[in-house]
């Protein structure tokens, strides 16, 4: 192991494969190893840089590889597989991420701190809580659609109408169908009661956090949609600029061009839908009232609005949206709605439109150009 400058890991429940490799990318080390040995054998390590896919359990072993002082980075899966040779299985995985980690253009995911990892896990059992109401919700509504009854879609039309409809004696079913309706009825209040319980801890998480409190105050950005762009932004430095975020989120045209001819398709909808989903709503929600404003993005998305409709003018939004809030987390600055444009020199002054009180070099210039 005294050789080894770069360690992949393949990893799994139970067994996990190491493949090592020295400064000159040579293989030095092929281990297979129990969940127990691992911990141990990285322990013992002296300190190098880790590899792993990002997938299931991957920042939990990232942050106990780090805390033995390796250097760990994640890849994605998608970005592994063109380097697997021949046949899939655990030696040959490991010697990809091995392979991966070694392109220079690669890019990497950071390892998610503790208190990220909670922000986000509190997002995922809200939504999948939401997603099991609408479930029952659209099952009530195709049940009573059988007897001749129709509900509109929505929450609040079935807690409107549906208590009346078990409530009436002269409707045509059966007491065998109202009770089984009565018992979906009671299960849907017990998750929007969870549901509740799960926004107020969010609401707290967002309270003690300063970085949601500065990302709420991005037009199109609220208490949800600031606690999960921290949990996935950390400081910013795992993206290079606001554009590379965007992208991350599948805000950003899929691209099939050959030659002189570029072609532009829609956005690629990769990465997070849930993000994804809550800056689009968000944007929808500025795009409501532009029309009773004047400012200069008001204007901006009335002219879009008119020449693009409005779907596009949600994603574009959403877009600068995303990429606003990149520099409002790497430039760890405020939002300043107001803030006009300036360059002194090289070295100069730099805001934006959307008003990011200060940059000190070209390159972030040329970042914030891009956003405006």
């Amino acid at each position: 192991m005294n050789n080894v400058t770069s360690l992949a890991v393949d990893l799994a429940k139970k067994v996990f494969q190491l493949h090592g490799t020295d400064v000159v990318g040579k293989p030095v080390l092929k281990k297979k190893v129990s969940r127990e040995e691992l911990v141990k054998f990285i322990a013992s390590s002296n300190p190098c840089s880790v590899y792993m896919e990002a997938c299931g359990s991957s920042n939990y072993w990232g942050r106990k590889f780090e805390s033995y002082g390796h250097k760990v980075k994640l890849i994605n899966p998608r970005y592994v597989k063109p380097y697997v040779k021949r046949n899939k299985n655990d030696k040959n995985d490991a010697a990809g991420i091995a392979a991966a980690a070694r392109d220079p253009d690669m890019r990497f995911c950071n390892v998610k701190t503790e208190d990220q990892q909670d922000m986000q896990s509190v997002h995922r059992i809200r939504s999948l809580l939401v997603q099991q109401r609408t479930a029952i919700i659209n099952q009530v509504r195709g049940l009573l659609a059988e007897y001749g009854i129709i509900i509109p879609q929505g929450v609040a039309s079935i807690n409107r109408m549906l208590p009346e409809i078990l409530d009436n004696d002269q409707n045509s079913m059966s007491s065998l169908m109202i009770n089984c309706l009565k018992e979906l009825y009671e299960h849907m209040k017990l998750l929007s009661e969870k549901i509740s319980n799960h926004e107020k801890r969010i609401e707290v998480l967002y309270k003690n956090n300063e970085v949601c409190k500065r990302l709420s105050e991005i037009p199109g950005i609220g208490i949800l949609g600031s606690t999960i762009l921290a949990s996935v932004l950390g400081n910013g430095a795992a993206f290079k600029n606001g554009r590379h975020f965007a992208a991350f989120l599948g805000l950003t045209p899929r691209q099939h061009s050959s030659g002189n001819k570029e072609r532009l398709l829609g956005i690629s909808k990769g990465g997070d839908t849930y993000i994804r989903t809550l800056l689009i709503h968000g944007a929808r929600a500025v795009m409501f009232w532009a029309n009773k404003k004047n400012d200069k993005q008001s204007k901006w998305l009335k002219c879009l609005m008119a020449r693009r409709g409005n779907n596009i003018t949600a994603v574009a939004l959403a877009n600068k949206i995303a990429r606003i809030a990149w520099a409002v987390v790497h430039e760890d600055m405020r939002y300043m709605p107001n803030y006009k444009a300036v360059i002194k020199n090289v070295q100069g002054v730099i805001a934006n439109k959307y008003g990011l009180a200060r940059y000190g070099t070209m390159g972030k210039c040329a970042s914030l150009a891009r956003i405006a």
